[in-house]
């Protein structure tokens, strides 16, 4: 848990540029959604204590890592960021457990990574006057906004994507990650 966000919080802080795509991406987008699927499958297996554990331990080594790869800025904002959403996909998830074996840790990831996009981004770069303001083309307009607000939509994009391809490892790892006798709801 916490390699991947240290990971994520280096990548956040280099734009994607194949494509053309630097006003709208980072590689940060392409690592961070995987902390859910570390989170549910230790939900589902032992249960939303034991992951609210991962998510403090994933948090303090993240953080510590974060402080040397990345800005402090990004390490405060991603370690904010993190905690909040972390806790609500915890939370999501074990309401759902129970659920079609999808749906726990589709809309968990949904819901938290809608979080985690808006806290993170706002925090990290907003009213950092090095970044620039780019026009984006929506139809027959175009919306001016700093380059961060196009990062975080297609962040958000991005770990929608994600997390529908995480439903396939987490599908294949179910198997391996029953439920232990412990695991109960919290």
């Amino acid at each position: 848990m916490g390699a991947v966000v240290a990971a994520s919080n280096f990548l956040v802080q280099h734009p994607f540029t194949p494509l053309g795509l630097e006003d709208y991406l980072t590689w940060g987008a392409f690592s961070y959604p995987f902390a859910f699927l570390v989170t549910d499958l230790t939900n589902r297996r032992f249960g939303a204590n034991r992951a609210r554990l991962v998510v403090l331990i994933g948090f303090a080594v993240g953080i510590a890592l974060s402080l040397w790869l990345s800005s402090v800025r990004i390490a405060l904002a991603s370690g904010t960021a993190f905690l909040i959403a972390q806790f609500v996909d915890v939370g999501v998830f074990d309401r759902l457990r129970r659920a079609t074996w999808w749906q726990a840790p589709l809309i968990s990831s949904l819901i938290a990574s809608a979080l985690d996009t808006a806290l993170f981004f706002s925090l990290a770069f907003a009213g950092d006057p090095g970044l620039p303001v780019v026009d984006y083309p929506l139809g027959f307009t175009t919306l001016t906004a700093p380059v961060w607000v196009g990062w975080a939509v297609s962040d958000f994009l991005v770990k929608i994507g994600l997390a529908g391809f995480a439903l396939l490892p987490y599908r294949a790892l179910m198997q391996l990650f029953r439920p232990a006798a412990a695991a109960v709801s919290s």
